[in-house]
């Protein structure tokens, strides 16, 4: 009995002293949902962002947050999965991917150099 309370569960709640927070199925789908838009948007671009997966769901939450609240484009046939739009998701992960790939180029190409023939 006990163990089926885990596995029906409305969510994660977590308890630090007085202060609850509790991540619904809402929730934790729009980050798995993320997470598969910014390892897409990486593979697209062809550049690796900072901390693995979580640096690819940070990507993806920013770029549906600019796409859907900041820049704002209509007539656009968009498929939602639970609430996210996928298209517009994935363009704004894209767009940040590639500036994180413009910004951060010219730091990380390995410099060669030629040993002086004595």
């Amino acid at each position: 009995m006990l163990a089926s309370l885990f596995v029906l569960a409305d969510g994660i709640t977590i308890r630090l002293g007085d202060n609850v927070w509790s991540f619904g199925w809402n929730i934790i789908l729009y980050l798995v949902i993320a997470a598969i838009v910014g390892l897409v948007a990486e593979y697209i671009v062809g550049w690796r962002l900072p901390l693995g997966i979580v640096g690819a769901i940070i990507a993806a939450l920013v770029g549906i947050w600019l796409m859907t609240q900041v820049i704002v484009i209509t007539g656009i046939g968009d498929f939602v999965l639970f609430g996210v739009p996928l298209f517009r998701a994935l363009l704004g992960a894209i767009i940040l991917v590639a500036l994180w790939h413009l910004l951060t180029y010219g730091l990380t190409r390995r410099r060669r150099y030629r040993r002086a023939e004595v």
